[in-house]
């Protein structure tokens, strides 16, 4: 059997990332903690060293390993969600304690990982049938750091 599941490299905090993602996040759950053995390069001896969760139903394995990699813009994690409420509320959790915004949607938490908080609405104005919608709302977007529902909609509608 084949199975797909994204994995992660932390330094020495993949376990402190799960933990938090398990309480911020809907439906996300730690499912396995594997402690480092002796020898390990970048893991204390009996450390939490392989996580696995389920981050809202999506498997994913988390490895501290010590700095040998570290993460970046390059993979991110896409958390949809509904109305400018839900955008305000995970924007202020990921980016608080040492996380920081990006553009469009984009910001980067406190253990580096990646995220794009991306309202559904997005999706309903980037897919409109008007192509000028379309491109108006892009524009938008791209002048944004944190997603703004009401004016993507205006730009969208040309108002």
């Amino acid at each position: 059997m084949v199975a797909v599941r994204a994995h992660l490299w932390f330094d020495d905090n993949g376990y402190e990332a799960a933990r938090f993602y398990e309480r911020v996040i809907p439906d996300t759950r730690i499912t396995s903690v594997a402690t480092a053995p002796e020898g390990v390069p970048g893991a204390p001896p009996g450390s939490p060293y392989v996580v696995e969760l389920d981050l809202a139903g999506v498997p994913f394995t988390f490895l501290s390993a010590g700095p040998g990699l570290a993460l970046d813009d390059a993979f991110s994690v896409l958390l949809s969600v509904d109305g400018q409420d839900e955008v305000d509320h995970y924007w202020e959790i990921l980016t608080a304690d040492g996380g920081r915004p990006g553009p469009c949607g984009w910001l980067r938490d406190r253990f580096g990982v990646s995220w794009q908080v991306v309202p559904r609405q997005l999706m309903e104005v980037m897919w409109g049938p008007d192509p000028a919608g379309v491109q108006r709302a892009t524009a938008a977007m791209l002048s944004m750091g944190k997603l703004d529902v009401a004016a993507l909609q205006a730009a969208y509608a040309g108002s």
